[in-house]
């Protein structure tokens, strides 16, 4: 499903995954937002930002912690920096999130998978409006400290920190991925052993994360 309203706003999908047996999940992100133009950071692309009304940061099979051997890293926290200083509204999905928050100074340590579906509990913001709280977790690493002016809008039992938003800048960050749904399910437990318990995709609606973004990025750029 496309977010609506997306057609008068000039957005950017920035794909940051390192393994192309795993791009399904920057391809969700980017089917939702099918006028938007998609930056392959990996690979050496980058978001002119002097037209930018929103950025949206995928996952990433790649850690925070490898900036080292990964350079581009580096360079995306510096990115999120720009976007924060501009006020260019910006959502980060897992990596995005974890990338967001080390870029203003938090930190991020491996917990170990959680591949299954999890309930969230939301702070009352504007992102979260409509979405229930049944959610696709799969990341094996957290978010251990919020960076600076980030307040922790959504945890869960296996993460505190499970989602965040800057205090004054247009910033917001999810470690689930609202991206993903039950067409992707075989993937998910090929790839990454994932648990079925009694949640059920049937309860999923954080695609509306994306539609609460647009609605937010466009009141913004008005």
């Amino acid at each position: 499903m496309t977010v609506p309203g997306t057609e008068s706003l000039q957005l950017y999908v920035v794909r940051n995954e390192v393994d192309p047996e795993h791009e399904y999940h920057c391809d969700a992100v980017a089917a939702r937002f099918p006028t938007a133009t998609e930056i392959d950071f990996v690979a050496g692309e980058r978001v002119p930002l002097d037209d930018a009304d929103g950025v949206i940061l995928t996952g990433s099979t790649a850690g925070v912690y490898e900036s080292e051997s990964r350079p581009w890293i580096a360079e995306q926290e510096e990115l999120v920096r720009e976007l924060v200083a501009r006020e260019i509204p910006t959502l980060g999905v897992c990596f995005g999130h974890q990338v967001a928050n080390t870029a203003l100074g938090g930190s991020v340590e491996e917990i170990g998978t959680t591949a299954t579906l999890v309930e969230a509990t939301f702070a009352d913001d504007p992102l979260f409006d409509g979405v229930d709280p049944v959610v696709v977790s799969l990341h094996g690493d957290a978010v251990t400290e919020p960076g600076a002016d980030m307040e922790v809008i959504a945890s869960a039992d296996h993460t505190h920190v499970f989602g965040t938003a800057h205090g004054t800048a247009p910033l917001w960050t999810v470690q689930f991925h609202p991206e993903i749904t039950a067409a992707h399910r075989d993937r998910l437990v090929a790839d990454f052993d994932w648990e079925t318990d009694r949640l059920s995709f049937e309860d999923v609606t954080a695609g509306r994360v994306f539609e609460n973004f647009v609605e937010l990025a466009g009141g913004i750029s008005e």
